[in-house]
């Protein structure tokens, strides 16, 4: 089965994708190849469209998959039989789920300044506030270089973002003393403004999980429910952007959206969006009792 997932990765390379995603779509490929090894014992050639379709029941019993993850597992099955079994496709015989979609979390402003004062780390600190400050991605944190800090223009250059363009996010003033003190602080990086803790990662960017392991640990300390994540806070600047005054598409620039309906979300985000727009009924006629 190994060449089946090597000619996959292949595909997937060709079209220019990063290791990351290349990992990421890999695997549930990796699961279904294990399957056909060890359950089916066929090649991935010889399977029905009824032994796909059990797969998919399989997989979300044994892991408890939600609908959109069932959905991400059907997309790489469809890639993997259009581009790597040169087979064709046919939807109507494996659907995609709908799922229910839910609002992302936004911590108000207060919990904001409570939660970045209270960060202990002063590393941690400064990576939540320029998530907070600049609405950055945690992978484009990660990621910053030294010299992507422009001072002059009071700019962040963020190179390779989501949707595979660069884009200049907002410097904020009262950001760059806690920039200069954690520069100072934490043995003057040179090239990744936050790099590997390793003595062999200095010239590696500090990885995601760094983050998101200690924004739940800091949770844990205020006491507070577990409800922030590194996303938390991006979704944080949209949303105040927006009560501030911010028309969407300043905000799209500053978020880097290839598209403006996801910044549309923050119309719903933002508690006051319609506080001025008032409800037919409070304009009807007392002279019905009303």
């Amino acid at each position: 089965m190994q060449k089946y997932l090597e000619t996959f990765k292949q595909m997937i390379a060709l079209r220019g994708l990063t290791n990351h995603t290349i990992k990421s779509y890999s695997t549930y490929i990796c699961a279904y190849l294990d399957y056909l090894e060890t359950i089916l014992r066929k090649n991935p050639e010889d399977v029905s469209w009824q032994e796909l379709r059990d797969f998919i029941i399989y997989l979300q019993k044994k892991r408890s998959l939600s609908d959109r993850t069932i959905n991400h597992c059907i997309s790489q099955l469809r890639f993997f039989t259009l581009y790597v079994l040169h087979q064709s496709w046919d939807p109507y015989q494996l659907p995609t789920r709908k799922f229910d979609s839910f609002l992302p979390f936004v911590p108000s402003k207060l919990e904001v300044a409570t939660f970045i004062s209270s960060l202990p780390d002063l590393k941690q600190k400064t990576m939540v506030t320029l998530m907070y400050s600049s609405g950055l991605r945690v992978g484009e944190v990660c990621r910053l270089k030294c010299s992507d800090i422009d001072r002059l223009n009071m700019r962040i250059h963020i190179s390779k973002s989501k949707n595979r363009s660069d884009r200049f996010a907002k410097l904020s003033p009262k950001v760059l003393p806690l920039l200069e003190e954690y520069w100072l602080t934490c043995g003057k990086p040179k090239t990744y403004l936050f790099p590997q803790q390793r003595k062999s990662g200095a010239n590696k960017p500090i990885d995601t999980f760094y983050l998101s392991r200690h924004i739940h640990a800091h949770e844990k300390r205020l006491g507070w429910e577990h409800r922030f994540t590194c996303h938390s806070f991006r979704h944080a600047y949209g949303t105040h952007l927006y009560e501030n005054g911010a028309d969407l598409l300043t905000i799209k620039t500053l978020l880097g959206h290839k598209s403006l309906a996801s910044t549309m979300i923050y119309i719903q985000l933002a508690p006051n969006a319609a506080s001025h727009v008032l409800s037919p009924f409070d304009t009807l006629e007392d002279s019905h009792g009303l």
